[in-house]
């Protein structure tokens, strides 16, 4: 049984051993260059917290399995064989000690991709047996979910129906609907497990009188966070044939970084395909909404000193910076930048799926400190964070650093703010525009 999980560990590795990999694993110079941009270390300075340090562990695994010299003189080139303990520390590495922020790499002379190395132990851990269990669990579940839809279908109807109401009673419209399957439609939403990621957006859809329809699924992928390709793939394809079926002009993913990192960034590469639908994060179509003139606003209503973290998957990873801020200049009165903010960022300490895992708990509210302490230098009494996971460790290291903010999403800002137009007067547009079709 023990070779059995080394011997896959290793399979995994050889197959991932592809150009980018082999350069991350040969090109790092040990400048330590990467050590100031790393939360943990900046936390905690340690030579364990320093990512090129932390790759050095698999690079001992390459050395020894694919160097000549490494092979012949393990002990000078810092080679070691994988054995079931090594697999275990490396796990523990992968999945508490980073979580693929990717500062590492943008700091890098060599732009050496680190986490890259980081997913690619991952992915080992997952086929030796060493993963959390939980995150797991929560991978295969979203995978059954997909097998079964129609399983769960009604209740999920059901439960829509019931929010459509609270909706109505938002807006002022017995009217208002949050459709589900409708064909055509020219947005899919797809958002998280929990009224808070459908309320807010749909109040945005119908001051705008978007054509949308909520998708079936949840936005969340942990096959990502295991670092497992076919996992991610099975829980993409949902919501990829979904929006096939529906024929949607463009998918509208909620405020997840590492959700819109998998279907915008890495689908399209996973599957091998130009999807026939536009696919982007729905902060920037919120921001599309601002520039456009289509959303009416009270600043006044968020008249408190809010600051903004960028998701790491979000800045880094997607490039989106910009967006969240021509929203939040126009909702907000008293817009705080963190320092460093954008793509310099630090992240928050709980992405990669370990807010998730308890059993680090004690270890990401460490690595969030860096995090706590930038919140804290704005005197903002806000922290908005475009990202479920961020929230949920921001709202850990507001308690645990005793930081006394409220955290809150960004369609709930603009929620907040936004003045909706009165239905008389609605209905007086729509039979307007009715009647120049005509």
């Amino acid at each position: 049984m023990e070779n059995n999980g080394v011997e896959s560990a290793l399979n995994v590795f050889e197959k991932q051993l592809n150009k980018p990999l082999i350069t991350a694993l040969e090109a790092c110079a040990r400048c330590g260059i990467c050590a100031e941009s790393c939360h943990y270390y900046v936390s905690e300075p340690s030579l364990k917290h320093v990512p090129a340090s932390r790759a050095e562990q698999l690079r001992k695994i390459y050395r020894k399995k694919y160097n000549l010299l490494g092979k012949l003189f393990p002990k000078i080139f810092g080679a070691k064989e994988l054995d079931e303990k090594t697999l275990e520390e490396l796990s523990e590495i992968a999945f508490s000690e980073c979580t693929l922020c990717r500062r590492c790499t943008f700091n890098c002379p060599l732009g050496v991709d680190t986490p890259l190395i980081m997913k690619t132990l991952r992915a080992m851990a997952v086929a030796g047996g060493k993963a959390p269990e939980m995150l797991v669990m929560l991978a295969d579940s979203a995978i059954e979910k997909g097998k079964n839809p129609e399983f769960f279908k009604e209740l999920f109807l059901q439960q829509i129906k019931e929010l459509e109401k609270e909706l109505q009673k938002i807006v002022g419209d017995p009217e208002a609907k949050i459709p589900v399957g409708k064909k055509g439609a020219r947005v899919l939403y797809v958002a998280l497990a929990g009224a808070h990621t459908i309320i807010p957006p749909a109040i945005i859809f119908h001051a705008v009188r978007e054509d949308w329809t909520l998708s079936l699924y949840e936005a969340a992928n942990y096959g990502v966070f295991l670092g497992d390709t076919e996992r991610a793939k099975l829980i993409a394809k949902r919501i990829i044939d979904e929006a096939k079926e529906l024929g949607v002009q463009e998918v509208v993913i909620a405020e997840c970084g590492h959700a819109c990192a998998a279907l915008v960034w890495e689908a399209p590469n996973w599957f091998k395909e130009k999807f026939p639908f536009r696919m982007r994060n729905i902060v920037e179509l919120i921001a599309e909404y601002v520039e456009k003139g289509l959303l009416k606003f009270d600043k006044s209503k968020n008249s408190e000193p809010i600051t903004y973290h960028d998701s790491c998957n979000l800045a880094r990873t997607s490039g989106i910076f910009r967006e969240p801020r021509i929203v939040l200049n126009a909702v907000a009165e008293n817009f705080i930048e963190m320092k460093p903010h954008g793509i310099e960022n630090y992240c928050c300490g709980g992405g990669g799926g370990l807010v998730a895992l308890p059993e680090y708990e004690e270890k990401r509210l460490k690595a969030g400190k860096p995090k706590a302490e930038q919140i804290r230098k704005t005197g903002a009494k806000i922290v908005c964070a475009a990202c479920e996971n961020c929230r949920l460790q921001i709202n850990d290291l507001n308690s645990h650093y005793n930081l006394n903010v409220k955290v809150v999403s960004l369609a709930e800002l603009v929620v907040n703010a936004i003045v909706l137009e009165s239905k008389k007067k609605v209905k007086e547009e729509k039979t307007e525009e009715r009647v120049s079709l005509r």
